[in-house]
């Protein structure tokens, strides 16, 4: 399969670069926070457009809230930064120096410090005993709100990946994808090649799951063989210049009895509530309330067992969550899931998943596969 070249160029610019980092930094003097040091995950490339590789040396990126910003790197990884002096300095150390010395140094006297969540707690236990005395707060609160508000580059680039995998959702419901005597694993392979070959740089996640396997959410694909007349659930996705698509769809390898057909209706229907509670200004907890409560009054509540919907950007899972008790408000240019599921265990599971992106003109579905549940021959 030739993969297809998106004109969707998605590195932001240096002053787009800037532009977060300011956002960051307001929301460090409304938290009285002296510094914010960003390791391994997403929140460097979304404040600086690098990627730290996740290893036992330390890179880390200090910003403080006056003056330059620092990149701590290793000496061996320079070469992959893209310098932008004057938004950021480098240091990069060698293989005989402790850069954690270095991180504290420039600390300083700083005596409020934001940790990103994923930064390896050695790191953080070692900046610990050689900063005493600092309250250590969690970069989460100062970053996340920024990323949540996607810009519209980082909608297109949601947009190209959505279409990208909406193209694979409708090779799998017109049967060009075989499924009837192979195993889940196959199949996954080769959902996972399809998603880099539509021009995905990896693959996050490509979940099949057959007959009752299916009432296992996030179930691993094995090697059970798919049969004749059963449900087969696929929730797959990747990242494509840096944002991440989401997908699920289901099908049926042969007739759809009454009982699925009636809990699928019930499925498209939640989902669609679900969809269109997404509205700026509701609260986040809405829209998993809107679809949970067509399953609950279809009898099928008990067997919807997990959230609505996640945030989604640069991280496959990120905030918001569309769940019961976040009350935050959508803004515009939220982007999420919208994902009801109904799974009855030892006997079959259903999902339905779109992403959607908050607008001032109501939400935009950006998946555009069909929601039918296709019975397939192949």
């Amino acid at each position: 399969m030739a993969s297809q070249v998106l004109d969707c160029p998605m590195m932001a610019t240096e002053s787009e670069f800037r532009r977060r980092i300011d956002l960051v930094r307001a929301r460090m003097s409304d938290r009285t926070i002296d510094t914010l040091l960003v390791s391994v995950g997403r929140d460097m490339p979304y404040l600086i457009g690098y990627e730290a590789m996740p290893l036992e040396r330390l890179t880390m990126l200090v910003i403080p809230m006056d003056g330059p910003s620092t990149l701590v790197v290793p000496a061996l990884e320079e070469p992959r930064v893209s310098p932008m002096p004057g938004l950021f300095d480098i240091i990069p150390w060698g293989e005989t120096t402790e850069p954690l010395d270095i991180v504290a140094g420039l600390c300083g006297d700083d005596r409020r410090i934001a940790v990103g969540d994923q930064m390896w707690a050695r790191f953080l236990v070692g900046l610990v005993e050689r900063l005493p005395g600092v309250t250590w707060l969690r970069s989460s609160d100062v970053v996340g709100p920024a990323r949540m508000v996607k810009g519209p580059q980082e909608v297109s680039a949601l947009r190209a990946a959505a279409q990208a995998v909406d193209r694979i959702a409708e090779r799998l419901q017109t049967g060009q994808i075989p499924l009837i005597g192979r195993s889940e694993a196959e199949v996954s392979a080769d959902l996972s090649a399809q998603i880099v070959a539509e021009g995905h740089e990896r693959v996050n996640f490509a979940i099949v799951a057959a007959g009752p396997n299916a009432a296992s959410p996030h179930h691993h694909p094995g090697d059970r063989i798919i049969g004749p007349n059963e449900i087969v659930l696929c929730d797959f996705g990747g990242t494509m210049n840096g944002y991440c698509s989401d997908i699920t769809r289901c099908v049926v390898t042969g007739d759809i009895d009454a009982e699925i057909g009636a809990a699928w209706a019930a499925l498209q229907q939640s989902q669609e509530a679900g969809v269109q509670a997404g509205v700026v200004g509701s609260a986040c907890a809405e829209v998993d309330r809107a679809a949970r409560s067509v399953l609950v009054d279809a009898g099928y509540g008990e067997y919807f067992v997990h959230r609505t919907g996640h945030g989604i950007g640069m991280e496959e899972h990120e905030e918001p969550y569309m769940v019961e008790g976040a009350e935050a408000l959508i803004e515009a240019g939220h982007a999420f899931s919208v994902e009801p599921g109904i799974y009855v265990p030892g006997r079959w599971g259903m999902r339905l998943e779109d992403i959607v992106v908050a607008t001032l003109d109501g939400p935009v579905r950006l998946n555009e596969a069909s929601h039918e549940l296709f019975s397939v021959r192949a």
